[in-house]
């Protein structure tokens, strides 16, 4: 459940929990301006900012990419350009090793044209929030599921069964409705959607289930999503339980004593509160306590007073479930009062450039506990993702929500080509609902796909000098789950 503090805490109130000049900046400016006041003054809620711009209906476009990026489409006024890419992006430097090795045995016999395969293409789709109160919010996901296009369809010239991939992109605007109006259109346009992330993704649910739309996402935040019986996150998590990693990790850096000194903050907005909760529940029944629990409303800009409550009742160790320019303003806030706690531990949410460079010396020495390798070092499949996002989309860093786009899409074409001939939307669901253990080739811990349960292992990394480092080895700690009742 300590991806829940990414997947639903941190998205809860996606408005007022991220300031739109940090998220536009981090997604590579994409979406154009934000409402003024929408992150300050909250206002996530449909008929705020909700509405598609322009110009911003998936386009038709494929063939081969030109040298600027595989996405298709115009960019409307202010709102993001979704389109459709499809043939070969351009290789220059990035890895072309085959994105997928047809099975042994596996034969293209019978395979039927059919919703979004045609002789020559297999079309997926991915609908993620690019426009909204926070513009760009999930283009992280949108542009690697773009960038395994192109890395797929450049690295295996023949296709799935001689049909290469076309990506259709959608805009869920950060709203349900819209999230539902463009499931309603994929129902109709792709075989399967793929690397979609939603802050709002209950709305399409039940579109996906009633077409059989097999629909592999970057990972759930609602639970009525992860009901969907055709829908599963790749990044699987379920808010009943609680990964030991975690708490462990405290207690083993700060001692026992110490583990009984910490604090939980939390944005105060949408599910927050209750997640907050149930996570404090599960980590005491592994040794912690924590005499501050806490929400911080989301327009509140003055975090004095909880940094002397901190400093009051000598607290050890601070949680802080929030996004990461509201986790920035802690750790200033720390330092302008000379607090440092022995563990400031994070989410994935911190692990972004802008986090580094707006936090300075102030954020120095923040832990992160986070479920994929880390960009630092010398993973080859992170290795592919940050090559080919280069390719699609020069200059944007690769960020959580990314990895698990990537992953999906990674997942996808392997069951997709292992199902060959027989591959139809019922045949891959039924292949989906049996993968356990799924790491994208050692991108990151062993993730429950199928089962819809909770991947349970976690690494830590620390900001030491501006840089990221392993913090207790590099390693994934998977030391179980625990009820969070």
């Amino acid at each position: 459940m300590a991806a829940v503090g990414v997947l639903v805490l941190a998205l809860a109130a996606c408005g007022s929990n991220l300031d739109p000049k940090d998220v536009a900046a981090t997604n590579g400016g994409s979406g154009g301006a934000a409402d003024a006041g929408g992150a300050a003054a909250g206002g996530a809620d449909a008929g705020n900012g909700g509405d598609t711009a322009a110009g911003a209906d998936p386009g038709t476009t494929g063939g081969d990419a030109g040298s600027g990026g595989a996405t298709g489409g115009d960019t409307g006024a202010g709102g993001a350009g979704t389109g459709s890419t499809g043939g070969d992006a351009p290789a220059g430097d990035a890895p072309t090793e085959p994105a997928v090795q047809a099975p042994s045995g596996a034969s293209c016999e019978g395979l039927k044209n059919q919703t979004g395969i045609t002789d020559k293409e297999i079309v997926i789709g991915n609908s993620s929030d690019i426009t909204g109160p926070v513009p760009g919010l999930f283009a992280t996901a949108q542009d690697a599921t773009t960038a395994f296009t192109a890395y797929f369809n450049a690295s295996v010239p023949d296709g799935i069964c001689g049909r290469k991939l076309k990506l259709i992109n959608y805009d869920s605007r950060t709203d349900a409705s819209g999230d539902q109006e463009q499931y309603t259109k994929a129902c109709k346009e792709v075989f399967a959607m793929v690397g979609s992330v939603s802050a709002f993704d209950s709305g399409g649910a039940k579109t996906a289930q009633s077409c059989g739309l097999p629909d592999l996402r970057g990972g759930a935040v609602t639970q009525v999503r992860n009901d969907c019986t055709t829908c599963f996150g790749v990044q699987a998590v379920n808010t009943s339980k609680f990964e030991n990693a975690v708490p462990d990790f405290v207690v083993k850096t700060v001692g026992a004593a110490g583990a009984k000194k910490a604090a939980f903050f939390y944005t105060n907005q949408g599910a927050a509160a209750e997640n907050a909760q149930a996570q404090v529940r599960a980590m005491k029944k592994r040794g912690l306590d924590f005499p501050i629990v806490q929400g911080i409303a989301a327009d509140e800009f003055n975090y004095a007073s909880y940094v002397s409550a901190l400093k009051e009742k000598k607290i050890e160790v601070v949680f802080f479930t929030t996004a990461y320019n509201f986790s920035v303003r802690m750790r200033q806030a720390m330092q302008q009062q000379g607090y440092t706690p022995k563990l400031y531990l994070r989410d994935p949410t911190d692990y972004n450039p802008a986090f580094v460079e707006q936090g300075g010396s102030a954020v120095d020495g923040t832990t992160i506990y986070t479920n994929f390798a880390p960009f630092e070092e010398n993973n080859k499949e992170i290795g592919l993702y940050k090559s080919w996002l280069g390719q699609v989309k020069p200059g944007t860093p690769p960020l959580f929500f990314g990895v698990f786009a990537w992953s999906s899409a990674r997942l996808f074409v392997e069951l997709a080509a292992q199902l060959g001939g027989k591959l139809t939307r019922e045949s891959l669901v039924a292949e989906v609902r049996k993968v356990d253990n799924w790491t994208a080739n050692d991108m990151h811990a062993p993730q429950p796909v199928g089962s819809k349960g909770t991947g349970e292992c976690w690494r830590f990394i620390t900001l030491s000098g501006g840089t990221w480092k392993p913090s207790g080895g590099s390693k994934y700690s998977c030391t179980g789950l625990t009820a969070t009742s």
